[in-house]
């Protein structure tokens, strides 16, 4: 039977008039969203209460003018998208929630519309992603690293391009881990390891008696596999869906010089065969992400999770132990109770050996004006110690 290759669909196309002449371009969202229907000119003149108002409408801008005083624009537009006044105060809402969960929705609803209000704002690319803007920069690099090769023109948001451009300093930066004494490098579209108590609770946590070989699973920057690797597991296999992620990790374990001692595997959850350690940090939050990246904090109906638990018996050597790394801000948020957690646990035929908590350290676990607050302040992030029942 001859394999069939399916065909690439065709490009998005945003529409405009300008000089009264009808024009398109290719459209690129990485998040997604579908070219705006409405598209008109802008340039230095726009003024910024205006470029609001259209942009809550659904009209997208495509500019024309200064780059930099495009920035400045978009930093106008989140201004005014976070509430803020003319005298620096910001709205009170309406109503305040009357839940964790109710929170949870109208905090994800604004930030929704947030990203699709500031959206709005549009660059245009030649080929070679050049910016035909006054004072514009060399995105090149930056967009090589997120978008690969593509040589024609097309018309992308202003705060998708900002995005890549940090993204790629983050990729040149890295951040620090000190479990490792060393920095991890994140590609765009992979989270980062900023969270480092999950990371800790690897790096510390007993190892079982056998440390011939562990699975990782959802291996992400390769970060928890590198922790495993240094603590003298000899070898790790290490899986992700996600290419971008495996090119990530398989850049950074070189780097360590620890790529000798793992394997990548791109699969669904396990590898074949069965190990004395799996460990798995699946996405903490059951709900659905709104874009790529989120993928790594949303998990829609626990889908990883669960997956994670139905299968690890399988794929535990006997006396083996799984380790699933979890916040409970689900838990707090209303969206996932303990019980059901253990239930799930339990329906796999597994049983808690041990478990090791963390409070976090992020700045958002103690920013009182965050609208999710409580739940942040009274999270706990645990290394589950998974065994078969």
């Amino acid at each position: 039977m001859s394999a069939q290759t399916a065909s690439p669909a065709a490009p998005q196309l945003i529409h405009w008039e300008e000089n009264g002449v009808p024009c398109s371009a290719v459209w690129h969202s990485e998040a997604g969203m579908p070219p705006p229907r409405r598209v008109v000119i802008a340039d230095d003149r726009t003024n910024a209460d205006l470029a609001y108002r259209m942009a809550c409408e659904g009209t997208a801008m495509l500019w024309r003018g200064d780059f930099q005083n495009a920035r400045q624009l978009l930093q106008a537009l989140a201004r005014r998208a976070d509430h803020k006044g003319r005298g620096g105060k910001k709205a009170r809402p309406a109503k305040l929630p009357a839940t964790p969960t109710e929170a949870f929705h109208l905090h994800r609803q604004a930030q929704s519309q947030r990203a699709r209000t500031l959206a709005m704002l549009l660059i245009p690319f030649e080929a070679g992603y050049s910016i035909p803007l006054r004072r514009a920069p060399d995105v090149q690099l930056a967009c090589n690293e997120a978008y690969g090769r593509f040589d024609a023109p097309f018309v992308a948001s202003l705060r998708e391009l900002l995005g890549l451009i940090g993204a790629h300093e983050w990729r040149r930066t890295g951040v620090e881990i000190p479990a490792l004494q060393a920095r991890i490098h994140p590609h765009y579209g992979v989270f980062s390891p900023v969270r480092g108590e999950y990371v800790q609770l690897v790096a510390t946590a007993p190892l079982p008696k056998d440390s011939s070989l562990a699975f990782d699973i959802g291996a992400g920057t390769g970060v928890l596999s590198a922790v495993l690797a240094q603590r003298g597991i000899r070898k790790v296999v290490a899986t992700d869906m996600d290419q971008r992620a495996l090119s990530c990790a398989r850049e950074n374990l070189a780097r360590l010089e620890l790529d000798q001692q793992v394997e990548l595997q791109q699969a669904d959850l396990f590898p074949a065969g069965r190990a004395p350690l799996v460990v798995c940090n699946p996405p903490w939050v059951p709900a659905r992400p709104s874009s790529s990246i989120e993928y790594a904090v949303y998990d829609p109906d626990s889908r990883m999770l669960r997956g994670f638990l139905a299968g690890l018996a399988a794929h535990l050597t006997p006396g083996g132990e799984g380790w699933l790394i979890l916040s409970d801000l689900a838990e707090h948020l209303g969206l996932r109770p303990r019980e059901q957690l253990l239930g799930w646990i339990a329906d796999a035929g597994l049983k808690v050996l041990d478990r090791h908590d963390v409070r976090p350290v992020h700045p958002r676990a103690s920013d009182a004006s965050d609208p999710l607050h409580a739940a942040r302040a009274a999270e706990v992030t645990s290394l589950w110690r998974l065994g078969a029942a």
